[in-house]
């Protein structure tokens, strides 16, 4: 199996945390890799909050009320701006929350990769995260992750995964 692959194996959905902080050089790399992240016409409408004061940390927390959330040390918040999105004219459909979740999956793997774990969250109450966040109308919070090394509770229970075939229709 290829080094990527392995990746894309290697990383999970985490749901306990130690309470180290992942190291600054870690994080440098996971914010370089979600700068180098793709976007509709390289527009990157996009922003990345890196929380790890405990106090906001509480509150942010509370915009997804789960017991195991308040393990993580840090979270990042993903947020996009309306005003830059990219706009498919045939449809005028906007593509800021998929640029933002390519960033975001950049965020996942490069953790995966120095051995941190991250799980997607986009069930959160958005607006008293932007509340926290004292964000301007044309800002939208869209994900976040906790981030950190797997606590002892974490077990990758095996994804289930649809097999190639279910996913791809070749015309050939």
């Amino acid at each position: 199996m290829n080094n990527f692959l392995m990746l894309c194996n290697t990383r999970a959905s985490v749901r306990d945390y130690l309470p180290t902080l992942p190291t600054a050089e870690a994080i440098d790399r996971i914010k370089e890799a979600v700068r180098l992240a793709p976007s509709a016409c390289n527009k990157q409408p996009w922003r990345f909050f890196y929380v790890t004061n405990p106090e906001l940390l509480s509150q942010l927390f509370q915009t997804y009320p789960r017991p195991w959330l308040s393990t993580a040390p840090a979270l990042f918040v993903a947020v996009k701006n309306v005003a830059e999105n990219w706009v498919r004219p045939a449809d005028n459909h906007a593509h800021g929350d998929i640029d933002l979740a390519i960033a975001v999956e950049h965020l996942c793997l490069a953790a995966a990769e120095e051995g941190l774990g991250t799980c997607w969250i986009c069930n959160f109450d958005t607006k008293a995260c932007a509340e926290l966040l004292n964000l301007s109308e044309e800002w939208q919070p869209v994900a976040m992750t906790p981030i950190g090394y797997p606590g002892e509770k974490h077990q990758d229970t095996g994804r289930k995964r649809k097999t190639t075939e279910e996913i791809f229709v070749d015309l050939v």
